[in-house]
């Protein structure tokens, strides 16, 4: 039996291709991350919106080091700290 592919987004936002699945998805183009449950993206998932931009994590580090943003949504403690780094 062959094992699932996972295709996840490295530190310089380079696609690559893992067994193991991300732990957080994001959005490509708005370079947003946040958690897989994340109501809001799920909320657009399910209009058939953000798919073609939907990308996967290994972890928060990744997402980061790849000029992504935590989602003001699901994620919210993270984006006001992002928030507030940004307005200094």
């Amino acid at each position: 039996m062959d094992e699932k592919i996972y295709h996840l987004i490295d530190k310089k936002g380079n696609p690559y291709d893992s067994t193991t699945p991300g732990t957080l998805g994001g959005h490509k183009k708005l370079k947003i991350y946040g958690r897989l449950d994340c109501p809001s993206a799920l909320n657009y998932i399910a209009k058939g919106q953000y798919i073609k931009y939907r990308v996967f994590f290994a972890d928060e580090e990744t997402a980061v080091a790849a000029g992504y943003r935590p989602c003001a949504k699901c994620m919210k403690e993270k984006y006001k700290e992002w928030k507030a780094k940004q307005e200094k």
